[in-house]
Order: structure tokens, then C-alpha cells, then sequence
């Protein structure tokens, strides 16, 4: 569903559309004004639960917060962004939001790219400046080049390859994952 690109509407807005019973079991993102209802794959989503399945045990083993999917969607500036995966630290918030949207941005956001095809790819570029622009690290992971680009507030990007190990930076010292183990 996309809405009209002239038709603005406000955040609120896009909440009451969102929330409304015949939206309930889709996932919508609000880019740039536009109302975007996000897709994946089966593939895409496996690589999301490969990253789920290093980083929520080493969340839960820290006591460092929460873990979310894409069920999860938060608020980032001007926009809502739904990442395949985040994580919010406890510091930043104790509890999450249960009936909305979140209105704390995460320390971290996972994008798995999933059909790559030019309008996802520059939502996803879009969406990464709203990232880096609210203090936000984001991970786009490639699984057809098996890649992970790293993008950190105030760094430049880094690129990870399938030999490489993936720390967890700033955003979760001392975690690692070997990408190999991601993208078998």
C-alpha cells in the first residue's frame, strides 16, 4: 500500500492508519511522508534469525535490554522505520511500548536486504541517513554478496565480508559473530 506521494500526513496520522483492525497483520513503515508496506522473503528472514539467534543470548546472558523484530517498528524523526531486527538498551529504556509504535529510537537496527530492487534500496538508503541523523547504528546485511555494511553515527561506513568477524562496536561491547556462521 502506498499512499498518494502528495497526500502529507503526519506521524499521527500514519499511527491511526497503522493501527487501524484491517492493518493490524501488515507491516507499514511512513518514509518521506509516504506510506510504505514492507516485504520480505522466507531467505531474507532466515539471515534475520541467524542474527537473532548470537545476539539475543548475548543481550539476555548481559542484562543489556531488548531485542526486537519486525513486528517492532519505532519512531525516527520525522519518520517510522520497521528493522528486521533491533536492539534498545535498558538504560535507554526499561520497558517497550505494547499497543503502538516505539517512540525510543534503538542503539541498533538490522536491515537484511530482501529483493534489492532500486526503489528498496534507496527507501533503505533513506532510511539509513534517518538512523545515523537520530544517533542510531544500522547494519544492512547482503546476503547475495554476503556483506554487512556498518553504518555509526559520526564513522564512516565499513564494510564486513563473509571471512570477516562482526563486532558489536560501541552499541554491544564484546559481542561478536563470525559472518561465515550468518551466511552458511
Amino acid at each position: 500500500m502506498t499512499a498518494q506521494p502528495y497526500v502529507q500526513i503526519t506521524q499521527t496520522e500514519f499511527e491511526e492508519i497503522a493501527l487501524a483492525p484491517e492493518n493490524l497483520d501488515r507491516i507499514l513503515e511512513f518514509i518521506n511522508e509516504e506510506i510504505v508496506e514492507t516485504m520480505s522473503n522466507p531467505y531474507s528472514s532466515k539471515i534475520t534469525m541467524r542474527f537473532a539467534r548470537h545476539i539475543t543470548p548475548f543481550v539476555d546472558d548481559n542484562n543489556l535490554g531488548h531485542i526486537t523484530g519486525e513486528g517492532g517498528g519505532y519512531f525516527i524523526g520525522e519518520d517510522v522505520y520497521v528493522p528486521d531486527l533491533a536492539f534498545v538498551s535498558s538504560q535507554r529504556q526499561q520497558e517497550l511500548e505494547k499497543k503502538s509504535y516505539n517512540r525510543v529510537v534503538p542503539d541498533l537496527a538490522l536491515e537484511v536486504i530482501s529483493s534489492g530492487t532500486k526503489a528498496e534500496l534507496e527507501r533503505l538508503r533513506i532510511k539509513i541517513s534517518g538512523y545515523l541523523a537520530a544517533g542510531v547504528t544500522v547494519w544492512v546485511a547482503d546476503w547475495e554478496n554476503k556483506t554487512v555494511e556498518v553504518h555509526a553515527p559520526g564513522q564512516p561506513a565499513k564494510i564486513y565480508r563473509i571471512n570477516d568477524v562482526l563486532g558489536g562496536g560501541n552499541v554491544l561491547p564484546g559481542f561478536s559473530v563470525k559472518l561465515s556462521e550468518i551466511f552458511k
